[in-house]
């Protein structure tokens, strides 16, 4: 329901959303008026609300009014205060299913040796450990300059950089990680080739990789082995020149649209997000799920206090019970370190409206659509199945896209409100603006604009039908505007857990 620029998302809400700049005087639903200046994605009360009470939005409590609300305030941060109370109510979806069409089409991908599919043909170099980064990029630079333009069929060489892989402990979690993700990208589809570099004298030793076949061979080496940083560009340029003729050669070939893996992804999200761009990204979820693909929802913190939800859709109990004990490992991560997970909402996120964590969840969830949850994985584990699956990762969007590309995601979709600026090399990067303020304003970085929801002119299921088009058209060969600008060599941000020594 819509009255005077403002949304109410259920009848169950006592709270409307702002879908333009309210003035004072300006008729809310429910016959309430405003009292107060509402900026664009901010709630509004359309209620009484008492000292106590449940705040309400999404027909589920979203935190509790630390002091009385009347009909047409503003309702944020000065009085909404995180509350997990919990409202058994699920809003509708609007999702468009899979046709029979769909589930019979293709797309123009990389088949790899391994039989897995790419979206895009690079060629990486990866960094085993900070200090060999330097030269990998200038690996990369050299490459790009010199052998690119000998090979139309190659779309770059990408240097894989991070700040890990030494003053670490050899053993435990952060080694173990970081580990699975150097050898999630190692083996990625949207590669075609690989070289890894490292320095020689690092914790983590190239021979790690070599005992699984990711790093063996005269494609790897130490720059100590090499006789410094010259030369090893130097012995770089002559493997890489054997390793584009092999994949300069490779051309698309139809692949089931089943074969596709999206990441999906949210960040500077506002009051909007919830509303159009997540759930419209969740319509094109349930379309991909029923052709068979995959889309990866992540961000455990993000989902904090909605859990619930995907809980009730699991496929299995395991997998309910699963996700429930990577959001415990969570409570007790950050209560270590005197955090509150409600601390996740950044400013920006409040200046965009949005309050608690637990709200932000609620339309974080919007992106997995209605679809069931058909299994759970650690971060940058390799990801089977179809249908919509977890990866827990945390909320920081480069850290939590990392692992899903580690994890075999060969697109990302990510959804942002106040114009975060993102890509993801080797997986292209769809960039979908929650309002069309924003995405005039930035339409050089963004690819769709769900702001014509709000607005009316386009439905959540119009939408998501235009997002899974769009995915389907990017993993065939469609630059994103990220990739057009040259996002993605800084964006690799391996999860570092553990103690640095």
């Amino acid at each position: 329901m819509n009255a005077a620029n403002s949304i109410l998302l259920s009848p169950a809400d006592n709270v409307a959303v702002a879908n333009g700049r309210i003035e004072i005087g300006a008729a809310l639903p429910g016959g309430a008026v405003a009292v107060a200046v509402i900026e664009p994605g901010h709630k509004v009360a359309i209620k009484p609300i008492a000292t106590g009470e449940a705040v309400v939005k999404y027909a589920q409590a979203i935190g509790r009014a630390t002091q009385d609300i009347g009909p047409g305030e503003h309702v944020h941060s000065h009085n909404l205060i995180f509350e997990s109370g919990r409202l058994p109510v699920v809003p509708p979806s609007e999702a468009e299913h899979a046709t029979e069409a769909d589930r019979a089409r293709t797309f123009m991908g990389y088949r790899r040796a391994d039989g897995r599919a790419g979206t895009r043909n690079f060629i990486g170099i990866i960094a085993s450990v900070n200090c060999s980064a330097t030269v990998c990029h200038a690996i990369a630079d050299e490459a790009n300059r010199t052998l690119l333009p000998k090979y139309p069929g190659i779309d770059g060489f990408v240097p894989i950089v991070h700040g890990q892989g030494c003053g670490m402990s050899g053993t435990g979690d952060g080694m173990m990680v970081l580990h699975r993700t150097l050898a999630g990208y190692a083996r990625h589809p949207n590669f075609g080739g690989v070289m890894m570099v490292g320095l020689g004298c690092e914790v983590n030793q190239l021979t790690l990789y070599g005992q699984k076949g990711v790093a063996a061979g005269k494609r790897h080496f130490n720059i100590q082995d090499a006789g410094g940083s010259r030369k090893s560009v130097e012995k770089a340029m002559g493997v890489l020149a054997e390793i584009a003729e092999e994949v300069g050669r490779l051309e698309r070939e139809p692949i089931p649209v089943s074969e596709i893996v999206v990441g999906l992804q949210c960040g500077g999200s506002d009051g909007m997000s919830g509303i159009t761009a997540n759930p419209a990204l969740g319509a094109a979820v349930d379309i991909l799920a029923g052709v068979g693909g995959i889309g990866i929802l992540s961000e455990t913190t993000e989902i904090y206090g909605a859990e619930h939800l995907l809980a009730y859709r699991a496929a299995s109990p395991e997998i309910a019970a699963k996700l429930d004990g990577y959001v415990k490992w969570w409570e007790d991560h950050v209560a270590k370190h005197g955090a509150s997970i409600d601390n996740n909402p950044s400013p920006g996120n409040k200046r965009g409206g949005l309050t608690t964590i637990l709200e932000k969840s609620l339309g974080a969830v919007a992106k997995g659509g209605q679809t069931p949850l058909n299994g759970v994985f650690g971060y940058a584990e390799k990801v089977t199945g179809h249908g919509l699956v977890f990866m827990d990762t945390p909320g920081y969007d480069p850290v939590s896209a990392t692992g899903q590309v580690a994890g075999g995601a060969n697109v990302i979709v990510f959804t942002t409100g106040r114009g975060s600026c993102f890509g993801c090399r080797p997986t292209p990067s769809i960039k979908v603006a929650t309002n069309s303020t924003m995405y005039h304003q930035m339409e050089e970085d963004m690819d769709v604009n769900c702001g014509v929801i709000a607005s009316g002119e386009k439905t959540i299921a119009g939408m998501g039908r235009e997002i899974f088009e769009l995915i389907v058209e990017t993993a065939s060969g469609r630059k994103t505007k990220s990739e057009a600008f040259g996002y993605g060599d800084n964006e690799f941000v391996p999860w570092h857990l553990g103690a640095t020594l």
